[in-house]
């Protein structure tokens, strides 16, 4: 959106790729549009037609403006010319909805945004357009930078649900040829998530149960993501395995652990088990994003 924000995205780009990665880049611009009820006008008088007409001539030339500026921030990091393309699209519908059906229409690998765009006032993203891209990016993964990334390990976060080894793909995928370090983690849901405190400490045998019985539960899933990773091919010594006796939010454990382990970046599926309630998106990943300053968060469909 031609915000300082917005560029944000290319610093964090350059820090997890760099330019000599093969990343292909599109910069993409959502032009303003006006109410139908003027440009559909019949009655409509010929100067103020003409004038309509330079009001959209100059939304392109902004776009355009805005596409160069952009373009040539990511030039100016070492990446190659050949591998940025930029695009504009006269809005048709939402900015959410045009950003999902382009980037779904170009088989585009995830769509990145910053949270905040032009002002607080307008509250571009993180705010109501990250918010809706969210929600309707049914296939392509969303990246969501808030603020200065500086770290470039990456935590991905499992349960048992096959929504978590589609995100270990994604990373397997997008962090094949980096040195990037992948953590995998899991939050160990706690039995006062399901019963009062009271019915655990007079019955403390259940607890060492119920941790025995989570812990078998998700190994196979560590296991299987593990593999995953390193067909993509990275290497033994990039992978980590932590599995953590959780506490009641598993929003909460997860930046915990980002932030106390140097993790830049948070990898969740969209959605996950639903013993109880279903655990992503969901309010875990709604929880971490009204979280996660300083931090990006993969979210995964």
């Amino acid at each position: 959106d031609g915000s300082e924000n917005a560029l944000r995205s290319f610093d964090y780009l350059n820090l997890m790729y760099g330019p000599h990665h093969s990343i292909e880049v599109n910069i993409f611009y959502v032009l303003p549009s006006l109410p139908l009820t003027l440009t559909e006008d019949p009655t409509m008088d010929h100067v103020t037609a003409a004038k309509l007409k330079a009001v959209r001539a100059k939304n392109i030339r902004m776009a355009e403006r805005i596409l160069t500026e952009a373009k040539t921030a990511l030039i100016h990091k070492g990446f190659p010319e050949d591998r940025i393309k930029t695009f504009y699209l006269k809005k048709k519908m939402s900015v959410a909805q045009e950003i999902c059906v382009w980037a779904e229409g170009k088989l585009a690998d995830a769509v990145l945004m910053t949270t905040r765009g032009r002002s607080r006032l307008e509250a571009f993203f993180m705010g109501e357009v990250a918010s809706r891209t969210l929600e309707h990016c049914r296939v392509c993964p969303v990246w969501i930078v808030e603020g200065e990334v500086t770290s470039r390990n990456v935590l991905v976060c499992l349960d048992a649900s096959h929504y978590a080894l589609g995100a270990v793909d994604h990373v397997a995928f997008m962090l094949s040829g980096t040195d990037c370090h992948v953590t995998l983690f899991h939050s160990m849901r706690h039995l006062r998530r399901f019963i009062p405190l009271e019915e655990i400490e007079e019955a403390p045998e259940m607890e060492k149960l119920w941790k025995h019985k989570a812990g078998q539960r998700i190994a196979p899933q560590v296991k299987q993501a593990r593999e995953i990773l390193l067909k993509a091919g990275l290497a033994e010594e990039q992978i980590i395995t932590k599995v953590v006796d959780g506490t009641r939010s598993a929003a909460q454990d997860i930046l915990d652990e980002a932030r106390s382990n140097g993790h830049g970046t948070i990898v969740l599926g969209r959605h996950g088990t639903s013993m109880v309630k279903e655990f992503f998106m969901g309010s875990v990943v709604r929880k971490v994003l009204d979280n996660c300053h300083g931090l990006a968060v993969w979210v995964v469909q």
